[in-house]
């Protein structure tokens, strides 16, 4: 269960960028989530993949010879869940047909995410230099956070300029 898990059902053993690929799953996922269950269903499954990818890193790493292999990507998929909740949230306010926003901010989830998890800034990259099984998922669940709060100030300022 534990690999199922970590690999985010096998996602991770693509062969070419699973994290990348991961994190396109995770949008594609987390998308249905909010249509089946709004914000909350969305919040709820980020919070249970940062629980059960600690929890499954952790086994995981147990068993193999690397720190942090490419198959784990559990972590994409919480960081990206993180990442996506402030797009539906503003939906609603920008714009009169809120799907172009609902596209644009989702595709700017999914680059902010990737950016962040890719350079590493910060806290960010300290929390991957940390030598445990927190570190497989810290780094992608405060990746997942920086994006969030930068798309919640950008839909903040999109609502703010269209009311002017």
């Amino acid at each position: 269960m534990h690999r199922l898990v970590a690999t985010f059902f096998g996602v991770g053993r693509f062969p070419l960028a699973p994290g990348t690929t991961a994190s396109l799953v995770a949008v594609a996922v987390g998308a249905g989530l909010h249509l089946l269950g709004g914000i909350l269903l969305l919040a709820l499954a980020a919070t249970c993949a940062c629980i059960g990818g600690l929890w499954a890193s952790a086994r995981y790493l147990s068993e193999a010879s690397s720190h942090d292999p490419p198959e784990i990507v559990i972590d994409e998929v919480a960081g990206q869940w993180i990442a996506l909740l402030p797009v539906p949230y503003f939906a609603p306010y920008t714009l009169p047909n809120s799907l172009p926003y609902l596209l644009g901010a989702t595709f700017a989830s999914f680059m902010l995410f990737r950016l962040f998890d890719i350079w590493k800034p910060s806290l960010i990259g300290r929390a991957d230099k940390l030598d445990s099984p927190l570190s497989v998922m810290l780094d992608d669940i405060l990746a997942g956070l920086a994006s969030a709060i930068i798309l919640a100030l950008l839909s903040f300022t999109a609502i703010w300029i269209r009311l002017i």
